[in-house]
């Protein structure tokens, strides 16, 4: 980590109270974009927290974001499906929390309150592209290995934000059928978007504790880390950031 980059842990919301972290440099004179980070599916953890730093060592402020509430962690996947069968069921109640996020990094004194993107990485891809078809105005969201059955459909018109999804080609999750509908989802509602498919990449492929895991829950054949799908990824998102926020 650059020896100028702050992180702060912060409590925000009420009910539940939600943990995040944000991160930034405090050298630059100028206020920068605001990135939001959430969480995988096991929830608010040092893999996100790393990604708002690195954000931060870009340029911008970063901030890992909690969707669950207390800093919640899941241990195993009936917890992680748990999580995401009531994010399901009550997915206004998680917009809120989306975009209590949102106004939390604009308030921060570094930040651009009228630049704002999100990403996120399994369950927070899911939740990125979805935030965007129910009006939460950001300039771009990424998903990295993100879930891409909609909870909501995209209308005609109605997304303004840019979408980068970033893919394991070799997920078992995610079928041709599958990709093929969220494309004409994305195509017919006229969501400016890019879509790239890493060949030999399975799910959780950013993450490089992602083998260790997939290894304890006996799903190697599932998940596991890909160095190179990893760093193209990464660099991917830093030519998006760079074009959404070149205004």
């Amino acid at each position: 980590m650059q020896p100028n980059i702050v992180k702060e842990d912060i409590i925000y919301g009420d009910s539940p109270k939600l943990h995040g972290l944000i991160a930034y440099d405090p050298t630059k004179k100028e206020k920068v974009p605001g990135v939001i980070v959430v969480h995988e599916g096991f929830g608010q953890g040092d893999y996100s927290k790393n990604r708002a730093v690195q954000l931060a060592e870009l340029g911008y402020v970063g901030f890992a974001a909690d969707m669950y509430g207390e800093g919640k962690n899941c241990c195993t996947i009936e917890e992680v499906m748990t999580c995401v069968a009531d994010c399901l069921k009550s997915f206004d109640t998680y917009v809120e929390r989306f975009k209590l996020a949102v106004e939390t990094i604009k308030k921060n004194e570094h930040c651009d309150p009228n630049n704002i993107a999100a990403i996120g990485y399994c369950y927070g891809g899911f939740i990125v592209l979805n935030v965007i078809k129910v009006g939460v105005e950001l300039k771009g969201v990424a998903s990295f290995h993100g879930q891409l059955k909609p909870i909501v459909k995209a209308e005609k018109g109605k997304v303004k934000a840019k979408a980068l999804v970033c893919n394991g080609e070799a997920d078992p999750a995610f079928p041709k059928e599958l990709i093929e509908a969220f494309k004409k989802e994305f195509d017919d509602a006229e969501i400016d978007y890019k879509f790239i498919n890493y060949p030999d990449a399975k799910h959780s492929f950013t993450n490089p504790e992602a083998d260790e895991v997939a290894e304890r829950l006996k799903m190697t054949e599932v998940a596991g880390y890909n160095e190179k799908a990893d760093r193209e990824s990464w660099l991917e998102l830093q030519n998006f950031l760079k074009d959404i926020f070149k205004n």
